[in-house]
């Protein structure tokens, strides 16, 4: 009796990576966030009564409001950087709206204030959303253990308690409480969120297990062997937190002329008032001159000069499946001059699939009939290696017999009945012996590509072998070309999976430096290495074991679909998508739109000097000041609004080529 396999619920393609719970601080929690929208609220109301020409009184106490609540944080901050002989950005912004509301700008003034509250409420999103993931890790490990007493006893007790020396059961379907040496027992444990290997590992007596991953279907005693502050998930929280407080600080083009620039326009103010005063000038006079000067030279075109190149940037990018969390992300990313890639999830779709059906000559079978035979034997098994195989039955609707006496032996592979007849499935260093090594070179095939081979046995004779491998996304070495040619250099493959299996797909995308086996910490010495010889690294991962790398590079990126929680919130911007051939996109796309705005600079450059050359050696009249010096920042705007266009992610790839 027979059945068709996709007439039955399909099992899942892959069993879900452990994750961090989401913990996320909420956006109005943050008092930066309540005022902004505070600000941006009263703002909106007020600029329509404004425009229609609206009697004042009712206006006026808005935008007041706008500056009050708005501008006090910056405010605050730019007074506390002054005590510390700082003069920024902020405080010259809340001087210049304060100016202009002086000489009737009030409009200009507010609009500007709303702007700046806006830039600090999404900084101080972005600083909460990391310190959430960092928190959330903490999650992966296990709060309790099963501690083993010396009289053959248990006792549960918190997983921080745990000493070195220490023994602790570990059942199947559990997370490892710390880490430690298997002293008894085989079992299947999945340490992607270590490792990133996408197949689970088979454990037995000597082998290291780590707190956090989690313990397939056998059971295990583990012997303690490092505190659990010192644990490996323990280090990766230490890691991320310590690169993304150590990370240089990140500044946008225009805030690292600030301090001269902010300097000289307060001493050219405070000069073009008190110069007439001083050879006889009427007080409204040098007055209303200064205050033209403030509005003329003052820095909204600059300011806009930078927003826009790259806030459009950012808005054709996520069109495109590229989420950039920030202004200055989408900057740092037109800076990247060296690329690191993860293998397990990044390069490949993390999905375990079958890759090769090779029946054995003289067994009867053919690919189909191999298929159904290890789908059948495996359908009842939750192993990933099983669920690919029933997968790929799946796919072919391939009719499966009905199992009796079916057992799973964990690192070994699966025995079932089938029509009478003994079938096993499994590893072919457990099995093969049983059936003799007439089929060791298929097996060795297999293996040489990269392949995981899975044995078929029928009476304990070989009938065939089956490679199951992690799928090469289709544009991962179309995508390896291009980073290639952006950059000047190839890409590196970091990987903790086997370096067999690394370097067989490092050749397929034509990658040369592979460096496989890694674990966190080795990732981010990696990185840091390539830091300190001046590059600017491109970090791509998906995972837990990728975070702390992530969070060291220059700019780090996310594959979203299958990236970890942690992951997701370290890295600097997320492939929605997970296509890769987005990435040099985004990539060539930040250098266009750091292009525009060296453009806007020279453009507001030169309106500002036209314009206060205007004031200082004549008399520039008021209206004409604020028309030159709105008219700028149309400009500046309108040019960097250009990358909204479609042409400008279509155009990116080879048009940035060095």
């Amino acid at each position: 009796m027979s059945s068709v396999l996709d007439q039955r619920p399909a099992p899942a393609a892959a069993g879900p990576r452990p994750a961090a719970p989401k913990r996320r601080t909420r956006i109005l929690a943050l008092p930066e966030s309540r005022w902004a929208l505070v600000a941006l609220v009263l703002f909106l109301i007020a600029l329509p009564m404004n425009l229609v020409g609206a009697p004042a009184w009712l206006w006026i106490p808005l935008y007041a409001a706008v500056y009050v609540t708005g501008g006090w944080e910056p405010g605050r901050e730019g007074l506390k950087a002054l005590k510390d002989k700082t003069l920024d950005v902020d405080l010259l912004m809340v001087v210049a709206a304060l100016g202009a509301a002086a000489i009737g700008q009030v409009l200009d003034g507010a609009l500007l204030i709303v702007i700046f509250a806006t830039s600090g409420a999404l900084e101080a999103v972005a600083t909460a959303r990391t310190a959430d993931s960092v928190r959330g890790l903490l999650d992966l490990a296990p709060t309790t253990a099963a501690r083993l007493l010396p009289g053959g006893g248990e006792e549960s007790i918190p997983a921080d308690s745990l000493t070195v020396g220490d023994t602790i059961l570990v059942r199947p379907g559990e997370r490892v409480g710390a880490d430690g040496q298997v002293l008894d027992g085989t079992s299947d444990v999945d340490q992607a969120t270590i490792t990133g290997e996408p197949l689970p590992v088979a454990k037995q007596v000597g082998d290291e297990v780590f707190a956090g991953t989690v313990n397939g279907t056998g059971a295990l005693r583990v012997r303690v062997e490092r505190d659990p502050a010192d644990s490996v998930i323990a280090r990766i929280v230490k890691m991320v937190e310590e690169a993304s407080e150590t990370k240089a600080p990140t500044q946008l083009f225009i805030e690292k002329i600030e301090q001269r620039y902010s300097i000289g326009m307060v001493i050219a103010t405070l000069a073009v008032f008190a110069i007439p005063l001083a050879f006889g000038s009427a007080l409204q006079p040098a007055l209303l001159r200064a205050m033209t000067f403030m509005i003329v030279a003052s820095p909204c075109a600059v300011v806009l000069s930078t927003m826009p190149p790259l806030l459009s940037a950012i808005a054709n990018g996520g069109r495109h499946g590229v989420l950039a969390k920030s202004a200055v992300v989408m900057e740092r990313l037109g800076q990247v001059d060296a690329v690191a890639l993860d293998k397990t999830g990044t390069l490949t779709e993390g999905t375990p699939r079958v890759t090769n059906i090779r029946p054995q000559p003289g067994s009867g079978l053919d690919e189909e009939g191999l298929l159904a035979l290890a789908a059948a034997a495996e359908h009842p098994s939750e192993h990933p290696l099983a669920r690919a195989v029933v997968q790929a039955a799946r796919e072919r609707s391939l009719p499966l017999a009905e199992v009796s006496d079916f057992t799973s032996a964990p690192g070994a592979g699966v025995t079932a009945t089938i029509d009478g007849r003994t079938i096993q499935v499994g590893s072919p260093t457990r099995l093969a012996p049983a059936g003799g090594l007439d089929i060791s070179a298929a097996v060795q095939a297999l293996e040489d590509e990269g392949h995981t081979a899975v044995l078929v046995l029928r009476d304990s004779n070989p009938v065939g072998v089956l490679g199951i491998a992690d799928r090469l996304r289709p544009d991962a070495k179309a995508t390896v070309v291009t980073l290639t040619e952006l950059t000047g250099r190839a890409p590196v493959l970091l990987t903790g999976d086997n370096e067999r299996a690394a370097r067989h797909l490092a050749a397929e995308v034509g990658i040369t430096d592979v460096r496989a086996g890694l674990l966190p910490q080795d990732k981010v010495s990696a990185v840091q290495a390539w830091e300190a010889e001046g590059r600017r690294v491109l970090m791509i991962g998906d995972g837990v074991n990728d975070a702390p790398a992530l969070a060291a590079a220059h700019t780090g990126i996310a594959m979203g679909k299958a990236g970890s929680d942690l992951a997701l919130e370290t890295a600097d911007a997320v492939v929605v998508r997970d296509e890769l051939a987005t990435i040099p996109a985004i990539v060539s796309l930040s250098r266009k739109a750091r292009r525009l705005v060296v453009q806007n600079l020279v453009i507001a450059g030169i309106f500002i000097t036209a314009l206060v050359a205007w004031d200082l050696i004549a008399t520039l009249p008021l209206p004409l000041g604020v028309a030159g010096h709105e008219g700028s920042t149309v400009i500046v705007g309108l040019n960097g609004l250009r990358l909204l266009r479609e042409h400008a992610w279509t155009g990116t790839l080879h048009k940035d080529v060095p």
